[in-house]
């Protein structure tokens, strides 16, 4: 529900007939960013029916365009710092997934107190709401959690180093207190938590305004634009597709093991950012000029994930390559371009000719 409003089913969809998840009650805060609202749509795929909660700060009701002509689709306005909204407290669910954060350092930064208490209070309140029902819950943590890591590749026995009162604290040491509230809930025997450390991902529905690397650079390729590199462009990154994480949160979701503890989940295929930079530059065709800024405050120089866990338990690893992943994630900001440039009002054409 929306405004009070309905919301109508505008299409047809097929839903494998063996799928566990079909008819799971399914959660999903923070549904309407980039991530979430992948997991939405292929949940409603499997035949899920699932309810988004997100309070709009910097998700798009745009992403969930596919979701809304889903007959077993529901959007529900709200923040989980909050109390959660009676259209929730009163509903059946079987799985919630905890997405509900900002996760690119220019949109957590801006409210650096709402980012903490979103993973801190808002992990709580999931967590009392999962309890209440019997539902599995899931928290999407970080690789942000290793902080500037003195150990790579990064296993979970690792313990990080982060800079507890830097500028990126708010997000990292909200996510290690949210991993603690959920690792106790499931030690107190209140229900069952799974945590996934999610890697760089990328794909479709980034927000070229995001500040993500991947999304920054291929906004700027794609308008012939200064390509904006931080630092040295040494700094190493690992990049998966989304369509490879989303599998990998539902696979965790539904493993029915003993507590596994947290699980990587990332491409651990390692490219400096200028290598990257290069990819882009090819793919696209661009002729843009690389220029230099100095490194944000405490942003880590090497990230690469080891996912043998992830192999192990849930027998998950990403398949889209790098290639693959970037041509459909350029194709998709292409169309996001030519759409606007389509919309913009004649005499706004006409001025920028």
């Amino acid at each position: 529900m929306m405004g009070g409003q309905a919301v109508h089913f505008c299409g047809a969809y097929e839903v494998p007939m063996t799928s566990r998840i079909r008819n799971q009650h399914v959660l999903v805060a923070g549904g309407a960013g980039f991530l979430g609202s992948h997991l939405c749509d292929r949940l409603l795929a499997e035949g899920a029916r699932v309810v988004c909660l997100d309070n709009l700060l910097t998700g798009s009701l745009a992403n969930l365009e596919g979701a809304f002509c889903h007959p077993h689709f529901e959007f529900v306005q709200a923040d989980v710092v909050s109390s959660l909204p009676r259209t929730l407290t009163r509903r059946r669910f079987d799985r919630i997934y905890n997405l509900a954060c900002a996760a690119s350092p220019p949109l957590y930064q801006a409210n650096p107190e709402h980012t903490l208490m979103t993973s801190v209070l808002g992990t709580k309140h999931l967590l009392d709401l999962a309890q209440e029902k019997g539902a599995r819950f899931l928290l999407s943590s970080t690789s942000e959690i290793y902080g500037d890591p003195h150990v790579h590749p990064q296993p979970e026995s690792y313990w990080g180093n982060v800079n507890s009162t830097g500028p990126r604290a708010c997000y990292d040491e909200g996510k290690r207190c949210a991993e603690t509230l959920s690792f106790d809930f499931d030690r107190a025997g209140r229900g069952e938590v799974r945590v996934a450390r999610i890697f760089n991902t990328y794909g479709p529905r980034l927000s070229a305004a995001d500040g993500r690397v991947v999304s920054n650079l291929v906004s700027q390729a794609l308008s012939q634009a200064d390509i904006t590199v931080f630092g040295d462009g040494s700094q190493t990154r690992s990049f998966c597709y989304v369509d490879d994480l989303v599998g990998g949160l539902m696979a965790l979701m539904e493993h029915d093991g003993p507590q596994p503890g947290p699980i990587n989940l990332g491409n651990p295929t390692e490219l400096t950012v200028r290598a990257l930079v290069d990819v882009v530059l090819e793919l696209t065709g661009s002729s843009s000029e690389v220029i230099y800024r100095p490194l944000p405050t405490d942003d880590p120089k090497r990230r690469r994930p080891d996912i043998s866990k992830a192999a192990a338990v849930l027998d998950w690893r990403p398949t889209t390559s790098l290639t693959q992943g970037l041509n459909a994630t350029i194709d998709w900001f292409d169309a996001q371009a030519r759409s606007r440039s389509a919309e913009a009002p004649a005499e706004v054409v006409a001025l920028s000719a």
